[in-house]
């Protein structure tokens, strides 16, 4: 093949290329041209009608209704008795377990010097009641000779009495400073100050006690009767009554109910745990209860006033927080609300809510953006 057939070819296949590329692109624009724009084929949306929702009205109610809460027992009394002076523990005369009775004598200290100084304010009593005897010995008889005109001068017989005033001072003084010592002296006598146990012995026999020392001696609690405690939530505080029932059980008598009646409450909330601490005297005279086991505690209450209720599946929650609808004027209306206690499928609420309201019966997020709301 020569030379000019090979350029006549090539120029053959070059003119084909061109031509095949402007076909395609013909049919492009033409195409193109032929179609409607993407926006224009699509048909517009139907704008939403109105919803018809069931809407009920919140209704009043007093029930009562029962709470399970943790509580705790502990002794009626509990006292740490400590060495009020300095001395040597002498004898203890009970042990961890003991029980003891009002005024018992529990332990004895040994203080020479405050035994040493009650004996000297003793002997200095006496030793003034004896000037005053003698002073007042001495005033009855200028005073009797004074009867007589003359005998006696006038200044004597002051000077008599101020001597007997002086030394009747004296003698009240050395009472009231024996006293004192005597009563220190009791102080020896480590004494029970109601009927208990011992719940901890922490000295023995020889042990310096006194003013500096932080451990007590011994602790006595009283166990024939015990306070059963239970912090009650804030927003159940106002519902515990002043007949109050209790009915409680502890893990180390399974099976075993035991009951009792509000003994008292505090009326202010505690900021740790925003609770009221009730208390019920729970009478213990066979023992079968320790103080300071937990117990799980069932109580009965009832709400002061009535409050408002709506069926709980009219309550949302949401991120937003918890709220129920309320329509108004053929529109849904977010009310926030705090959620009470539940009783069957209906939910105790309060909130800026009336009985005559319309609350959507089941309420959704998203029932916000609904439109016209009709109700069924």
């Amino acid at each position: 093949m020569n030379t000019t057939m090979l350029s006549n070819m090539m120029t053959i296949h070059k003119n084909s290329t061109v031509l095949f590329l402007g076909l395609a692109l013909i049919s492009v624009v033409i195409n193109g041209c032929g179609s409607k724009p993407e926006t224009e084929s699509q048909s517009k949306p139907n704008e939403k009608g109105p919803v018809s929702l069931q809407v009920i009205s919140p209704v009043k109610y007093q029930p009562e209704y029962t709470l399970a809460l943790p509580g705790e027992l502990k002794p009626y009394e509990q006292v740490s008795l400590f060495a009020k002076v300095r001395g040597f523990v002498k004898a203890i005369k009970v042990d961890r377990g003991s029980v003891v009775r009002k005024g018992q004598v529990l332990a004895i200290l040994d203080a020479p010097e405050v035994s040493q100084r009650f004996q000297s304010a003793r002997s200095d009593q006496q030793k003034f009641y004896e000037d005053f005897q003698l002073s007042r010995q001495m005033y009855e008889r200028i005073l009797k000779a004074t009867q007589k005109d003359g005998s006696v001068a006038a200044i004597e017989l002051d000077r008599a009495k101020s001597k007997l005033r002086s030394d009747s001072a004296a003698y009240r003084s050395a009472i009231s400073s024996a006293q004192s010592f005597g009563q220190i002296e009791e102080y020896l006598k480590i004494i029970a100050p109601f009927d208990g146990v011992v719940v901890e012995r922490n000295v023995s026999v020889g042990a310096l006690v006194g003013e500096n020392n932080t451990t007590p001696l011994l602790v006595i609690a009283q166990n024939r009767k015990l306070r059963l405690t239970v912090a009650i939530p804030e927003k159940h505080a106002q519902s515990v009554g002043k007949n109050a029932m209790a009915s409680f059980t502890v893990s180390n008598l399974p099976g075993k109910m035991f009951t009792s009646v509000l003994s008292r409450k505090s009326q202010v909330l505690q900021q740790q745990n925003r609770s009221v601490t009730a208390e019920f005297d729970v009478e213990n005279k066979d023992n079968s209860l320790d103080g300071g086991e937990y117990a799980q505690v069932t109580m009965k209450l009832r709400r002061p006033d009535s409050t408002l209720w709506v069926p709980a599946s009219s309550i949302v929650h949401a991120q937003s927080g918890t709220f129920v609808l309320r329509v108004e004027n053929q529109t849904v209306i977010k009310v926030p609300v705090s959620e009470g206690t539940r009783r069957d499928s209906i939910q105790e609420v309060f909130g800026e809510l009336d009985r005559k309201d319309q609350i959507v019966k089941i309420g959704s997020e998203e029932l916000l953006n609904a439109g016209k709301i009709i109700i069924k």
